[in-house]
């Protein structure tokens, strides 16, 4: 083989070698970052005030409530058991980057019991703050295709075959676990634990929507060679032409589509500003975007 052919081979495998390594890193810092957030909030939130938790984390606070037992094991044990099935049906990677996250979550619910706790008084406050920052950690680790292992599990291969929401099977699944709560907390604890149920729902999807939301653009132009041009090699972005027919003049002409960030948006905007105003441009959202330069097939 060419010496000059094999070295652009060498180079093209280490440079996608090194995309990938880069994406991981990515995941592993969202995975930490969330989990440690949602650490913080199981110990500032939830425990000092008795609330009801969420999943198998729930059942283990309910355990603490009433047996005295660090909830770090009960999910570690729990967490351990869920991870045995979802080998068998979810991708290796999705039960990597959960065990890390259960394993982190354990050690750092143990850690932060020998953290001085402020006390909130206002509970409903506590509850609605428990719900947001949560919701945020659940989204940055769901994102990325992790989770932090319990009922996330079931709820991740429900979202990839039927493409429920996360949030929505977190609010319903665990109504049964607050019921059962009823019976340990009190009505007033459960009452705030549903609070806090329904704002880390909202926020878990919302978070997963801005993260996923992309716009699509059709534009007519009479430069589209031009405006194609500008996409790709100013804004990064692919194209595609489509073969149209005005309703009115009745002549043939491209339409291009092309699916941009908000910002490229408005760069976009600013180039047939300039260059073509009498162009026309159609924008709506993509509430979700998987492929090559967006979401990473993998992450689903």
């Amino acid at each position: 083989m060419d010496p000059t052919r094999l070295g652009r081979i060498i180079k093209g495998q280490f440079l996608r070698f090194m995309v990938e390594v880069r994406a991981e890193w990515g995941a592993f810092l969202a995975v930490t970052a969330g989990v440690t957030i949602q650490a913080l909030a199981v110990v500032l939130f939830v425990l000092p005030n008795r609330f009801p938790d969420l999943g198998v984390s729930g059942l283990a606070v309910l355990s603490n409530y009433v047996f005295h037992i660090s909830p770090a094991w009960v999910i570690l044990i729990l967490n351990t058991l869920l991870m045995a099935w979802a080998w068998r049906e979810l991708s290796p990677r999705f039960v990597l980057w959960t065990a890390w996250g259960v394993v982190l979550f354990s050690l750092l619910l143990k850690l932060f019991e020998y953290v001085p706790v402020p006390v909130i008084g206002d509970k409903f406050m506590a509850a609605m703050v428990s719900g947001v920052v949560r919701g945020i950690g659940a989204g940055l680790v769901f994102r990325v295709g992790a989770s932090t292992g319990g009922l996330d599990i079931p709820g991740v291969a429900l979202r990839r075959r039927y493409g429920i929401e996360m949030g929505r099977f977190s609010i319903f699944i665990n109504m049964g676990i607050l019921a059962l709560s009823f019976f340990v907390v009190g009505l007033d604890a459960t009452i705030y634990g549903a609070v806090a149920l329904y704002v880390f729902g909202i926020v878990v999807d919302n978070t997963l929507r801005t993260f996923d939301r992309r716009k699509q653009v059709l534009l007519i132009t009479s430069i589209p060679d031009e405006v194609s041009d500008f996409i790709n090699r100013t804004l990064r972005r692919g194209t595609t032409r489509l073969c149209a027919t005005g309703g009115f003049s009745k002549q043939d002409r491209p339409v291009l589509l092309t699916l941009l960030e908000p910002r490229q948006v408005m760069v976009l905007k600013k180039h047939l500003a300039e260059n073509d105003p009498g162009a026309f441009m159609s924008v709506t959202d993509a509430a979700e975007v998987v492929g090559k330069g967006f979401k990473s097939w993998t992450n689903l």
